[in-house]
């Protein structure tokens, strides 16, 4: 698939990076700063794996960042890539980045999700090239295994065969051993190394505690110590020349853990703390200083431009696989699938179902007003929250998904929500449409519905449903526990319940200026149509005499809501209205970049 013969240079020259510290919170000012990178320098060619080595918090995510152009706070130096700067857009074109994160979508298969990758490849050669990712990661075995029953070793390979299916030419990959027992660590590394001479792509990773057996595969090593550079080359010339500055390595100890060590600050007392900082700080200097490690001349291809044979996809090609990845999801065999089909589909029926069991005697007394007034406050309540647990189940793993994604600019938040609604609001729409024909009989006390009042109602429900679920997109943008979100929507609902449905208190005891407001929300014009179809045409079976008065429907509502006669067309546009509204208004919410507190929740 890669273009044969190319050879791809990637180069980091005198890298400084200063970052700055959490100050604790979106309100509490930058913090302050530290530099994590201080003249850093290493080169790659294609097909080399190189090592980058350091105890924690030497700076080998922030150099993996400043390289992928992703990294927060200020930087200086130069990345290249073939002799061109290598700017965030060429990176998204022809680079990946594998973090430690394994998020995958339920429900689907190690090979759906390679196929759901959006890459530019399409039909036979976008096969061909996940069979080829399968094989060459050793996952052929577990193709059709869903990814939510992978062990550890099986989620990393997959993760970086998310990557692989792009055909980068140049791989990150971010602690990609961590968590892994020696034999997967090893076969990782294997596969990675095999992976690169048999592409062509060159592969930076980091690593905190290398085994001895991975040496042989790595043709290059870069040590870090609080961001100084104390050797960077290649593994073979390593030994000679640390040898050379009077540290050689002891036989039958590891090469990478004994010089790991030696570029380790000592913190177990002041006295070896101050020691081997001294120590370090020379190493750092006297590497500068002498570069005995000449790479070569770079292969710049002429030109200097890089050949751009893969890149991006487009937007719509993006969205056709996010809509059918969500489809897959949804129809899954598996119990992820049956999931997400019963709270897309039969939630909502199954709640308005539960009515039956409270207000199937309601007759047509005066106590009757009150009782289907109570029905229609459980009815919204219900469909509110049917939506708001639909979505905090559903949604986050996306939202999730979607925080992975968005540093490798393969599509925006509109994109994700276009896809994600284009198969939620069908589904919507469809169980509505099963709720209504449950509601039905106990809102107007007939078996045979009527085509306007059953629309009516349907578009309560489903109205009513899809804003509780676009609120939940919304809070979810910036809340990363989920039912952090859903108490928050469930608390501005409840206020929208009590003080514009008439259901819990009349319109005639609120202050006008509260009467006014209530014209704001959705929940006034979705009660005010629940109301109307069950009242305006009700015949109440009373006879009055002098100590009965009986109820008009036209009072009631004239009570409850303020007005005698509801129009509905008015109710069934606001209603529709406020939903779609959110949603678009969703689409562009999660356009806009959010700030540094935002993005820190969603990080690794």
């Amino acid at each position: 698939m890669k273009m044969i013969g190319s050879d791809y240079v990637l180069e980091a020259h005198n890298i400084f990076h200063t970052t700055e510290v959490d100050g604790g919170g979106c309100f509490n000012g930058a913090g302050s700063s530290a530099l994590v990178l201080k003249g850093v320098n290493l080169t790659v060619h294609s097909g080399e794996v190189m090592a980058i080595l350091g105890s924690k918090g030497s700076g080998k995510r922030a150099l993996l960042d400043v390289i992928a152009r992703r990294a927060e706070g200020s930087t200086r130096g130069q990345v290249l890539l073939n002799g061109s700067p290598l700017t965030k857009a060429l990176f998204q074109q022809r680079c990946g980045y594998v973090t430690q994160s394994c998020t995958f979508i339920p429900g689907l298969t190690v090979a759906q999700t390679l196929h759901y990758t959006p890459t530019i490849l399409s039909g036979y050669l976008k096969s061909s090239k996940v069979r080829q990712v399968l094989a060459d990661l050793a996952l052929s075995q577990v193709a059709h295994k869903r990814v939510e029953y992978l062990n550890m070793s099986e989620a990393r390979r997959l993760s970086i065969g998310v990557q692989l299916v792009r055909d980068p030419v140049m791989l990150l990959l971010d602690e990609p051993t961590q968590g892994l027992d020696p034999l997967s660590a090893y076969l990782l590394i294997s596969i990675l190394s095999n992976t690169a001479k048999k592409t062509g792509c060159g592969i930076l990773l980091s690593l905190e505690k290398p085994r001895s057996d991975v040496f042989p595969f790595l043709d290059r090593a870069l040590f870090l110590c609080l961001g100084g550079v104390v050797y960077s080359g290649g593994t073979r010339a390593m030994l000679e020349y640390f040898h050379g500055i009077g540290f050689p390595c002891p036989q039958l100890e590891n090469p990478l853990m004994y010089y790991l060590c030696l570029s380790t600050v000592d913190r177990r007392s002041r006295d070896r703390f101050v020691e081997s900082s001294q120590q370090i700080e020379a190493l750092v200097e006297r590497f500068s200083r002498e570069t005995p490690l000449s790479d070569g001349p770079v292969n710049n291809m002429g030109s200097g431009k890089v050949p751009l044979a893969y890149g991006k996809p487009g937007e719509l090609k993006v969205w056709v696989m996010l809509y059918l990845k969500l489809l897959a999801s949804t129809f899954s065999c598996g119990t992820s699938g049956m999931k997400t089909l019963f709270l897309r589909l039969f939630i909502l029926p199954l709640a308005m179902s539960l009515m039956w069991l409270f207000y199937t005697n309601v007759g047509d007394d005066s106590h009757g007003f009150f009782s289907k007034n109570g029905l229609i406050l459980n009815v919204l309540g219900m469909a509110y929250g049917c939506g708001i647990l639909s979505t905090i189940t559903l949604f986050p793993i996306w939202r999730k998904r979607f925080s992975h994604d968005t540093p490798e600019g393969l599509y925006s938040g509109a994109t994700l929500l276009i896809a994600y609604n284009s198969v939620s609001i069908p589904f919507s729409l469809i169980s509505s449409v099963m709720a209504s024909l449950v509601l039905y009989p106990l809102l107007l006390d007939s078996k045979l519905p009527n085509g306007t009042t059953f629309a009516y109602l349907m578009v309560a429900l489903w109205s009513s449903f899809v804003l509780a679920e676009q609120l939940s997109i919304s809070f979810l943008l910036v809340v990363k526990v989920p039912y952090n979100a859903a108490i928050a929507v469930t608390y501005i609902l409840v206020i929208s319940i009590a003080l514009a449905s008439g259901t819990v208190r009349s319109f005639k005891g609120l202050q006008p200026w509260l009467q006014d407001n209530t014209k704001g929300t959705h929940t006034r014009y979705a009660s005010s149509l629940l109301h109307s179809i069950t009242f305006q045409t009700r015949n109440m079976n009373c006879t009055p005499t002098a100590s009965v008065i009986c109820p008009k429907p036209a009072d009631f509502l004239h009570e409850r809501l303020g007005l005698a006669d509801p129009d509905e067309t008015i109710d069934v546009v606001a209603s529709c209205a406020f939903a779609i509204g959110l949603a678009a208004f969703n689409m562009l919410l999660y356009m806009f970049p959010m700030p540094r507190c935002v993005r820190q929740k969603f990080r690794d």
